[in-house]
């Protein structure tokens, strides 16, 4: 049989469409797709795919069940390795991972190794009615600091191998940045809530409404029987650029727009929690969260979004697809320039002007790219005399996040790096025993699937500690 030379495309929203509204944009493979698509699949004897693979989930494998028609048995096959396949199936970076070292990529398109998962864990979601078997308890009990993919990976995990795991949630939901930070129509919450389900059925715990460091310390969680801890706080804490006028109303971390419109449903018509709607919206930075801030602003009813973005399309860090979705969206990409000052309305003659203190521009200068920098990427630099205006009600200000200070403020003995990260070593181990970390609580933002994976690690390591404990 020929081999199709590319992955079959995946059924989405028109872009007309779906940019007025928050229903997921990919509409997911049927089952004729998903079996074509694992057709393509060579069933390569040492399985390089396996190899890029933050979970190593068995790739091959579940696919070959996918051909045969064996959606369920091929649900089983990752779900040994993946706490999260419907999440990961939407959200990870194939085609940098498991897709890029697929051995059908030399010549043709890779195997749409992302899309069949999505489509094996969606089907199981909806045809399945077992409950996953609980094991016998070990007589553990582990305590996971944060519900994000870091965190639930390693409750998971854990709970697989007769763990008592519970899992505390500063937030009122489950989920982390799976629901706060990323948008409906990439990710429905609904999916991250039945995934939450599943854990809980494995008896895992999941107390919401709990800040660690705050509520409870680390100590503490010691105190109350907890023979391990795991830190899987994420990077909450957004970054700015320290330029004038950015404490002028209407400018926005991306955290908090995002937190406001996914978590607060402040796109609804009475929201709880309010966000500026309409208007022009600037949002400053070249990421995958950068085009899930500028398409929710899209979805508000902005007349008009911008993307600013120092370097060029060629050095922008987000996801091909998600890039692609946004221009298809309308989002206008302005690269090669750099904020220098957010304007706003004063008038200092009637301070009760209800328009006082609101953004009415962003000051941008044009760059050039130089010689490489640090990152290996080329230096942004400035031309003198180039700056504009552009006029923008909203700014959003997605460059970055650090982890959250509070814990390792409130825990003796843990060390962190200069940039707020927690320090662990191969194993996951923080300088404190007993105390693990992964995720972005380490790394600072990076994808779901590389939290995971820390979950993963720390996980095997914790087993292995309290196992000697026996």
């Amino acid at each position: 049989m020929a081999i199709v030379p590319k992955k079959h495309e995946m059924p989405s929203q028109a872009p007309e469409v779906r940019a007025h509204n928050f229903k997921e944009v990919a509409l997911g493979y049927t089952a004729e797709i998903a079996v074509e698509e694992a057709n393509r699949c060579l069933n390569c004897k040492n399985q390089p795919c396996v190899s890029g693979c933050p979970v190593n989930i068995h790739i091959p494998e579940f696919i070959a069940k996918v051909k045969e028609g064996e959606f369920e048995e091929a649900y089983k096959i990752i779900s040994m390795t993946s706490s999260l396949p419907a999440v990961c199936g939407r959200v990870c970076p194939q085609e940098s991972q498991c897709e890029s070292k697929c051995t059908l990529g030399i010549r043709f398109e890779p195997v749409g190794i992302g899309r069949l998962e999505r489509f094996v864990a969606d089907y199981h979601n909806e045809n399945s009615k077992e409950d996953p078997v609980v094991p016998e308890s070990n007589g553990h009990k582990v305590a996971i600091v944060g519900s994000g993919p870091s965190g639930l990976t390693c409750a998971g995990d854990l709970a697989k191998k007769g763990y008592k795991v519970t899992v505390y949630e500063a937030l009122h939901t489950a989920g982390g940045v799976l629901v706060y930070g990323i948008p409906e129509f990439r990710l429905p919450k609904a999916i991250v809530a039945k995934e939450v389900e599943t854990l809980k059925k494995l008896n895992v715990d999941v107390e919401t409404n709990v800040v660690i460091g705050k509520t409870l310390t680390i100590d503490e969680l010691f105190d109350m029987g907890y023979e391990a801890v795991f830190v899987g706080s994420g990077a909450g804490l957004p970054r700015f650029m320290n330029i004038p006028g950015e404490a002028y109303k209407g400018v926005y971390s991306a955290n908090e727009f995002l937190t406001r419109s996914n978590l607060m449903k402040a796109y609804r018509d009475d929201p709880v929690t309010p966000i500026m709607k309409g208007g022009k919206v600037a949002v400053v930075g070249g990421g995958n969260v950068a085009m899930d801030a500028a398409r929710t602003a899209l979805r508000l009813g902005a007349e008009k979004v911008y993307i600013v973005y120092r370097r060029s399309m060629e050095e922008l860090p987000a996801r091909k697809e998600e890039v692609e979705h946004a221009q298809e969206e309308g989002i206008d990409f302005r690269l090669l320039n750099n904020p220098v000052e957010i304007l706003g309305y004063n008038n200092p003659d009637d301070p009760r002007d209800p328009k006082n203190g609101f953004v009415t521009g962003i000051k941008c200068i044009k760059m050039e790219l130089g010689e490489p920098d640090a990152s290996g990427r080329r230096r942004p630099v400035e031309i003198p005399g180039s700056e504009f205006v552009l006029d923008v009600d909203t700014v959003v200000m997605a460059i970055g996040t650090s982890p959250n200070p509070l814990i390792k403020n409130t825990t003796k003995g843990l060390d962190v790096n200069s940039h707020g990260g927690i320090i662990v070593n191969e194993d996951g181990l923080t300088s404190r025993e007993a105390v693990y970390a992964g995720g972005d609580a380490v790394t600072g933002a990076a994808t779901v699937i590389s939290a995971m994976g820390a979950g993963k690690l720390a996980a095997r390591s914790i087993d292995e500690y309290l196992s000697k404990k026996n």
